[in-house]
C-alpha cells in the first residue's frame, strides 16, 4: 500500500479533473458542430438526406456509449489503423454528442409554428435566409436550456472512457484507491467532484428553462 495523504488524494484528483474537463469541451464543441450539421441535413428538402441522417442518429442512440467506445478503440486498431485513447474518447464522444445536439435542435426547429415558415417565404425568402432570420433566433431560445442540460450528461459520460485506458477523472481514482485501498474515500471524493462540475449546470439550465417560460407567457 502506498501512503497518500488526504490533501495528496484531492490533489491527484483535481489535477486529473482538468482532463474531464477538457474533453468534456473537445465533445461538446465537436458535438455541436456535428450536431449543426446533422440538423441542416435532417430538415433538408431531400428525403434520401433525412432518412439517412435520421438512421444514424437512431443506431447512435439506440446503442450503449460504452460499446460505441470499444467499437472505436479496438474495432479500428483492427482494420489496421492506430488510434490511442485520446482520439477514440473525442471522436466516439462528438458523434454520441452530435447525435444527440442534433435531433435536441430538430425538435427546436420543429417547435416554431408553421405559420412561421409561410410567412418567410411570402418575404421572398429562400430556405437557407428563412433558417437563418426567422427560424434559428427562435429556435435557440428553445434550444439553450435543453443544450445546457445535455452538457451534464457529457462530463458524466466522459467517465466511460476510462474503459479504453483514458486517463481521465475515474481512471486517475481507480488508480488511486488501488494503491490506498481507500475506496471509499476516494469514490466519495470523486462523486463530490462530479456534483461540483455538473452541478452549477443543472441549476443553470433549470432557471433558463423558467425564464424563458416565462418571458414567452409574457410575450
Amino acid at each position: 500500500m502506498i501512503s497518500f495523504s488526504f490533501l495528496e488524494m484531492v490533489w491527484a484528483l483535481v489535477v486529473a479533473t482538468r482532463w474531464t474537463i477538457v474533453l468534456s469541451a473537445v465533445a461538446l464543441i465537436g458535438g455541436a458542430l456535428l450536431g449543426a450539421l446533422l440538423l441542416i441535413l435532417r430538415i433538408a428538402h431531400s428525403r434520401i438526406l433525412r432518412w439517412g441522417v435520421a438512421g444514424i442518429i437512431v443506431f447512435v442512440q439506440g446503442t450503449p456509449l460504452l460499446i460505441q467506445l470499444f467499437l472505436m478503440f479496438f474495432g479500428v486498431s483492427a482494420l489496421g489503423f492506430n488510434v490511442n485513447a485520446w482520439v477514440a474518447a473525442a471522436l466516439t464522444l462528438i458523434i454520441w454528442a452530435g447525435a444527440f445536439l442534433g435531433d435536441i435542435w430538430r425538435g427546436c426547429v420543429e417547435a416554431i409554428a408553421r405559420g412561421q415558415w409561410e410567412a418567410s417565404a411570402s418575404l421572398g425568402m429562400g430556405w437557407f435566409q428563412q433558417l437563418r432570420y426567422i427560424i434559428f433566433p427562435q429556435a435557440i431560445r428553445i434550444a439553450i436550456p435543453a443544450t445546457v442540460g445535455f452538457s451534464v450528461q457529457v462530463i458524466k459520460a466522459t467517465a466511460l472512457t476510462s474503459v479504453i485506458g483514458f486517463i481521465e477523472l475515474t481512471r486517475t481514482a481507480s488508480f488511486v484507491s488501488n494503491a490506498t485501498y481507500r475506496p471509499l474515500l476516494t469514490y466519495g471524493l470523486v462523486a463530490i467532484i462530479y456534483f461540483l462540475l455538473c452541478w452549477p449546470l443543472s441549476f443553470s439550465a433549470g432557471r433558463l428553462a423558467r425564464r424563458l417560460n416565462v418571458a414567452n407567457r409574457t410575450s
